[in-house]
């Protein structure tokens, strides 16, 4: 097998494993009894030391010198980062697992809104017209919305991709930003920001512990370290593509360890969601290798 093969399947598999890790947040939410601010701030602390761990052991002194040294706009992406974090767990808890899943499927459509704005740059008319059907299926998402926990769950949600669709703007407007630093960095501002209204840090068990430990090592460590590795390997296209496979595995963890099974309208929304985003990314991949040729 040659050498790039080998490094291309290696890569899709990188990017599949990185999936279900970040799949499993819901999952460890639902083990977890505590307020969404004792929760944030145990993973916040175990999944910012993972990170900073990894960046570290990658790049030596380096890295850890890009810690302590951000620039305005690595603290601008960690700041938006902790602020999709402290909207994340809450929505999960408010609102079903099916419901915030297809929402976070929507934030490449809202990225790209954001740098229309922003930036100017300009959406295809195949984005747009994703964008609109992925619309679609949040209108319908919403319109299912039973009480007004569900309500602010679904609007927490949405808060949260706005959030990490800006910091992604962010990012690629100031492409020496470094993204693994500001990660870590915004885990352990995470931890910081939840201090004042964390009601249970002092009353969590050893086994409890455990389970936030793995929670910041493997759905925040892990994920983000696969995903780089992989991402290396494979086009960004293609790795998004291969990302997306996040939204429906947390509805199946769920679905597997929690019996909760996704509404009609959830079923129905998420189908037109996915199915805007898988064709936005694939129609994407086959223009730019018709422009390689």
């Amino acid at each position: 097998m040659p050498s790039t093969d080998r490094q291309h399947r290696t890569g899709i598999v990188l990017i599949v494993a990185a999936a279900v890790a970040w799949s499993t947040a819901p999952f460890f939410t639902r083990l977890l009894h505590f307020d969404s601010w004792t929760i944030l701030f145990w993973r916040g602390l175990f999944g910012g030391s993972a990170i900073a761990l990894f960046l570290i052991a990658m790049q030596g002194f380096g890295g850890a010198r890009s810690l302590v040294s951000l620039s305005v706009h690595g603290w601008l992406v960690a700041c938006l980062s902790t602020f999709g974090m402290v909207t994340f767990i809450p929505s999960l808890q408010l609102t079903s697992v099916a419901n915030v899943a297809i929402i976070v499927a929507v934030q490449p459509f809202v990225a790209a809104g954001i740098a229309w704005v922003w930036l100017r740059e300009a959406a295809s008319a195949r984005t747009m017209a994703a964008s609109l059907i992925a619309l679609g299926g949040i209108v319908i998402i919403v319109s299912g919305a039973a009480g007004a926990g569900d309500i602010r769950g679904i609007g927490l949600a949405l808060l949260m991709v706005i959030s990490i669709s800006a910091m992604t703007v962010v990012i690629r407007r100031h492409r020496d930003t470094s993204m693994v630093a500001a990660a870590s960095v915004s885990n352990f501002l995470g931890s910081v920001v939840s201090i004042p209204f964390a009601q249970s840090i002092g009353a969590v068990g050893e086994g409890d512990l455990v389970t936030l430990a793995l929670f910041g090592l493997c759905q925040v460590g892990l994920g983000l370290s696969l995903f780089t590795f992989g991402s290396r390997s494979l086009p960004s296209g293609q790795a998004s593509l291969i990302a997306t496979l996040e939204t429906p595995l947390m509805v199946l963890w769920i679905w597997v360890g929690f019996h909760e099974v996704p509404s009609l309208r959830a079923l129905l929304g998420g189908a037109l969601v996915m199915g805007a985003v898988i064709f936005d990314i694939v129609a994407d991949n086959r223009a730019r290798a018709a422009v390689v040729r």
